[in-house]
């Protein structure tokens, strides 16, 4: 389970000396604004053809309440949601080599506070690396009879080996058929035939309190049911740093519920659990499940998912900023706080510190509006800016480039 806090820090490349864009984009760093352009790289996002099984009957065993959408509640109506539900999720099991150097001790403890996550113990000196296993768990979704099974990318992530665990106890080796890093999904597939599968709802219409159930292994406890309601939609994490507008429940989830599902009262799966704040208690996210039906569609049929990329991390223009960078209060556009190296807005000449004030010559008021015009369009396309630089205006064409592949999204 992904931790919104725990992001990998990225360091800026140096700023332009002399420049008051550079100054304050220095500035930008040091207090750890990094926006990416409409593609963050994020981490911590489905058709089956086979038949449903039955809708599960939720006869109330007690008095009821009205439920969801006028549906009664009784004191067995999530007990009879679950034992239905928990034959689709598996538990997943992830084994990686990690080579660490060997570093000399400091006050007991290698260098590195290794012992945290290898284990206590007397290590030799020496100057070749020493290799650890690395283990880790998660969750999944059985969403075709034929053995595919949806989770999250970075549970999967780097491992060397994978071993899936059904309900029934049965265990498989599985291979990964594809993954989107830009929403953090993944398809596994095992060898297995007849398998009980997710009956998958939508994420259309659903509303801050309604139920959500949330079944995974957190910390390895597999099938474990808790119930929630649905906090919020449209969520970000990391102040906007999400490529998916996500589902916010208060189901507890913890490490290891990544890549199971979140259910309405109808037993049906409304999102992917995906990550939570580990500074506080139950506000956990998930992908919708609309957008993790199409993701599995792509990879089912292509093994990838095609994202239009830039390439820039950006921030919203205020105007206080504008006056930093020596510009009018009044003007509207997106500052560059930082390129990715290589990438297409790297090669086409976009720099550090430029102020985006149109994009195919219409005004820019928000980061939010260069990425949706950047996910409009596809991988191999130009885009024509009209950049401020350094008090300068400058027209550049950049060809649209396809989101970073598992190997450079680090």
């Amino acid at each position: 389970m992904k931790s919104v806090s725990e992001t990998t820090p990225t360091t800026s490349a140096p700023a332009r000396r002399g420049s008051p864009a550079a100054w304050f984009v220095a500035g930008l760093a040091a207090a750890g604004l990094s926006f990416f352009a409409g593609h963050q790289f994020w981490p911590g996002g489905l058709s089956t053809t086979g038949a449903p099984p039955a809708a599960t009957t939720l006869a109330p065993a007690g008095p009821a309440v009205a439920g969801q959408h006028g549906l009664p509640i009784g004191e067995s109506t999530i007990a009879d949601i679950a034992s239905d539900a928990v034959k689709s999720v598996v538990n997943i099991d992830t084994r990686t080599s990690v080579a660490v150097p060997d570093f000399p001790f400091h006050f007991g403890l290698p260098f590195g506070g290794l012992d945290f996550f290898f284990g206590p113990g007397p290590q030799p000196f020496g100057d070749q690396p020493r290799k650890f296993e690395q283990q880790g768990t998660g969750s999944g979704v059985i969403i075709r009879p034929d053995g595919y099974i949806l989770t999250n990318n970075h549970v999967i992530r780097r491992a060397q080996d994978i071993k899936v665990t059904l309900a029934d106890r049965r265990m498989f080796k599985a291979r990964v058929v594809g993954r989107d890093s830009f929403t953090d999904l993944a398809l596994l597939k095992i060898d297995a035939s007849n398998l009980p599968v997710a009956r998958l709802g939508t994420s259309k219409g659903l509303r801050p309190g309604d139920w959500a159930i949330a079944i995974g292994s957190p910390l390895g406890l597999d099938h474990s049911v808790t119930l929630g309601i649905v906090s919020a939609l449209g969520r970000s994490l990391g102040d906007g740093k999400s490529n998916v507008e996500l589902i916010q429940t208060d189901a507890a989830i913890n490490p290891g519920n990544s890549g199971g599902p979140l259910l309405n009262i109808h037993g049906e799966v409304i999102g992917i659990n995906t990550a939570i704040r580990s500074d506080a208690q139950n506000i956990g996210f998930s992908i919708p499940v609309d957008v993790a039906r199409q993701v599995a569609d792509g990879l089912i049929a292509h093994g990838s998912v095609p994202r239009p990329y830039v390439g820039i991390y950006m921030q919203d223009l205020d105007p206080r900023m504008a006056k930093s960078l020596g510009l009018p209060e009044s003007t509207k556009g997106v500052l560059v706080a930082r390129v990715a190296p290589g990438s297409p807005a790297e090669q086409s000449g976009v720099a550090q510190g430029d102020v985006i004030l149109r994009i195919e010559g219409k005004p820019v008021a928000s980061a939010k509006d260069v990425r949706t015009f950047i996910r409009s369009r596809n991988p191999g396309s130009t885009v024509h800016l009209l950049l401020n630089r350094n008090g300068s205006l400058m027209a550049l064409q950049v060809k649209i480039g396809e989101y970073p592949s598992e190997s450079s999204d680090e």
